[in-house]
């Protein structure tokens, strides 16, 4: 059985840190995104794979080559423009001979959920069989309604008041040849784009369509940035945990914790897992790196700092007595002393934040500040709960960030100084 995943979008969400990756690439615990899917797929015994690409596109082939790095056969195909994931797929049928899996490239699932839609799909024989999640706002997912097991219908983001179910489309997907005539005759949907969706409810009306559930705990969609936060817990508690860098006496490892062959951990450095340190890194002295951080390669994270639930990316440099809580810091950064990531309101109400030019509430009371690639903060600059930098931008010495700033912009603190002659 071969399998199809869709890495086409551009994750406009999930910016900045998709200015300067497709989000299929982002790094958390060593790997991309696309990588923990690819290795679920290939722990199903799945050999080949064709990856639907369209945003940087050639980041995604270059990363990946011909998939003889990972154990895969891995082929690509380029979707002429995002026209939804019934086009993606449809542009799949040249290479596709018989049933076939179809997964989107930014889920993080187990293998075992995998196999287990895989196995009821071929004890079953349906025409397709879809994946259904319990989730707690139904109002945020295509909802799928589901009869002694046979999908009734799928509704696209009903209202709260409106949804018959709280069972999400999971995203995971096993097909006949028979899909591909279904998404010849839908129609272009009011975003303007070809949904499997609309695809899989005509199948339905002829055809054997099954709904399978999966649990919730073993699977994550990605979309906005404090869901990267959820995956980076999520990975770190599944991950095996090996300690092979330097590690000098006096510096406290508890619990589990992975340790790349050629990084430093410091005397007086205490690190709590599970928690993640690539390669080249170089960690304290007498530093606090909580559970649930992520740090990538040739990180440096200097004196008296203290990292919480993170994720920090490669070459980026956190100077002595900061504070980066509940974060997501992209490559290349540079933050001054004393620089803090305020993660917690004062009234203890939950964070908001601005995505694609709409404030969204995180549900979440713990919440810091993403940076994206090549920011730059003088000593003492204070980020507010919530706010996103754009990637390249400077923030001076001693400023406190309460709005977003956009890319490639320098923000000073304007001073008013008053000189008078000492009267001796």
């Amino acid at each position: 059985m071969k399998a199809v995943v869709l890495a086409a979008g551009e994750g406009t969400r999930l910016k900045p840190i998709t200015s300067t990756r497709p989000k299929h690439l982002i790094k958390i615990g060593g790997k991309t995104l696309l990588e923990y899917c690819l290795n679920a797929l290939k722990k199903t015994g799945i050999k080949e794979v064709l990856i639907v690409t369209h945003y940087m596109s050639e980041a995604i082939r270059k990363y990946f080559g011909n998939g003889e790095k990972i154990g895969l056969k891995i082929g690509y195909i380029e979707q002429e423009a995002v026209l939804g994931t019934g086009n993606a797929i449809s542009i799949a049928e040249p290479y596709i001979e018989e049933d076939f899996v179809v997964s989107y490239g930014d889920l993080i699932f187990s293998a075992d959920v995998l196999e287990k839609v895989v196995s009821f799909h071929k004890e079953e024989k349906p025409a397709a069989t879809i994946s259904v999640v319990p989730v707690k706002n139904p109002e945020n997912y295509g909802i799928v309604e589901l009869e002694n097991g046979h999908v009734k219908r799928i509704i696209e983001k009903p209202s709260r008041n409106e949804t018959p179910t709280n069972l999400a489309n999971a995203g995971l997907y096993v097909f006949s040849a028979k899909i591909f005539e279904k998404i010849k005759q839908t129609k272009v949907s009011v975003r303007g784009e070809w949904e499997i969706t609309d695809a899989i409810s005509l199948m339905s009306r002829e055809e054997t369509v099954l709904g399978i559930k999966i649990p919730r705990n073993e699977w994550l969609d990605i979309g906005r940035p404090w869901d990267l936060l959820e995956a980076n817990r999520w990975i770190l508690l599944r991950k095996e945990h090996k300690v092979l860098g330097i590690v000098e006496n006096g510096a406290h490892l508890i619990g589990p914790i992975s340790v790349a062959e050629t990084a430093h951990i410091r005397s007086g450095a205490y690190i709590e897992g599970p928690a993640f340190i690539d390669e080249e890194s170089d960690i304290g002295p007498n530093c606090y790196i909580r559970p649930y951080t992520s740090i990538g390669k040739k990180v440096r994270i200097g004196n008296a700092c203290e990292i919480k639930n993170s994720i920090i990316m490669d070459n980026t440099h956190i100077g002595h007595l900061s504070y980066v809580g509940d974060s997501i810091v992209g490559e290349n950064c540079n933050l001054g002393a004393g620089t803090i990531t305020a993660n917690y309101r004062l009234d203890a109400k939950t964070i908001k934040m601005k995505i694609k030019d709409k404030v969204v509430d995180s549900k979440r009371t713990k919440l810091g500040t993403v940076l994206g690639d090549n920011v730059k903060a003088g000593i003492n600059t204070l980020f507010m709960p919530g706010v996103k930098i754009g990637c390249n931008s400077q923030i001076g010495p001693n400023v406190i960030v309460y709005r977003d700033l956009p890319a490639n912009t320098i923000t000073m603190l304007k001073q008013n100084l008053e000189q008078k002659d000492l009267k001796l």
